[in-house]
């Protein structure tokens, strides 16, 4: 079959180009290699979204929660809604393995079947793409690079790595919870883009010693019963249960190069896009979401990335018609 669009990932932001595609009256599809909205999925289970809800609405479909910011819960059950409501096509778990060009057409494969279409649109995300220590012993299964809530960790010695929000979130969680909690952060300090009312909590309990924290220091072997932790004062082994790298994540940056796609030479290695038309150096290549922001992952949200699906839509209907 040949579509007008393939829109690969079926989170939020692909979600509302498939809505504006077919309100456009274009045909097409959106493929995604997990589940529906995987990388909200993946959140933690307790998550509470930074926004209100009513700035996360996608479609004309209201977003209604119990509190002014919902819950990943809430935020599954919305998408899901979402989607029934515009009766979108999609194809899930069915991972894009290739994408090649012939004249005018993209051939797309997947580990399901294979598709054509005059237009791709990139909505990819990049939570299942956590950065590795690459330290011996990383595969234990001690080690987790995602974190789901904290009743696990009850009355067991945690290491925690990272500064940003997803460590010092978790930190904090698990310590009420009744872990042990140690930090171990590479800078010099918490993260500045930590949120301002919860910095001061983490940098107090620092103070306090309610968690432990190793600053300028990096894991250099994790050991079934123990961490080895190498600190500006010299090396120290601090007895350990569990692993918890909140180290970030990576944007998909060697799939997009496959099909082309070009990057800026600045030190976010920002793709390269029409803002006016959200295609990239590739025609009928359009970005869409955080895939934007390059290695600047913070930059693009649901809220303001959303007018991207209807800036992709006007450009493909205005090109094809």
């Amino acid at each position: 079959m040949e579509v007008d669009v393939i829109i690969v990932g079926a989170g939020p932001i692909g979600i509302a180009c498939g809505i504006e595609a077919k309100r456009a009256g274009l045909s097409y599809i959106i493929i995604e290699k997990g589940p529906l909205v995987n990388s909200l999925y993946n959140y933690p289970l307790n998550m509470t979204f930074f926004s209100t809800s009513d700035r996360l609405e996608i479609g004309g479909v209201p977003f209604i929660s119990h509190g002014p910011k919902p819950n990943r819960a809430e935020a599954l059950e919305y998408f899901r809604r979402v989607c029934m409501s515009h009766d979108l096509d999609l194809r899930l778990y069915e991972e894009v393995k290739a994408v090649t060009k012939n004249k005018a057409v993209f051939n797309v494969v997947t580990t399901k079947g294979e598709y054509a279409g005059r237009n791709i649109v990139l909505a990819l995300g990049f939570y299942d793409r956590p950065y590795l220590l690459n330290v011996p012993g990383e595969s234990l299964p001690k080690v987790k690079h995602y974190y789901d809530e904290p009743h696990p960790y009850f009355e067991q010695r945690i290491v925690v790595v990272g500064a940003a929000n997803s460590a010092v979130d978790v930190a904090l969680e698990t310590y009420r919870k009744g872990a042990d909690v140690t930090m171990v952060i590479r800078e010099s300090e918490l993260n500045k883009s930590v949120k301002y009312w919860v910095k001061p909590d983490m940098e107090n309990r620092i103070k306090e010693g309610s968690v432990k924290a190793y600053f300028n220091s990096t894991i250099s072997e994790i050991r079934p019963e123990d961490v080895v932790i190498s600190t500006p004062n010299g090396v120290v082994t601090v007895r350990n249960d569990f692993v918890l790298a909140m180290t970030g994540y990576q944007p998909p940056f060697e799939f997009m190069e496959s099909m082309g796609v070009q990057f800026h030479d600045d030190e976010d290695h920002t793709p390269v896009y029409d803002e006016a038309t959200m295609e990239s150096n590739i025609a009928g290549i359009y970005l869409a979401g955080v895939v934007c922001g390059g290695f600047r992952t913070n930059k693009w949200f649901i809220e303001n990335s959303r007018v991207h699906a209807d800036l992709i839509a006007k450009a493909i209907r205005k090109k094809s018609y």
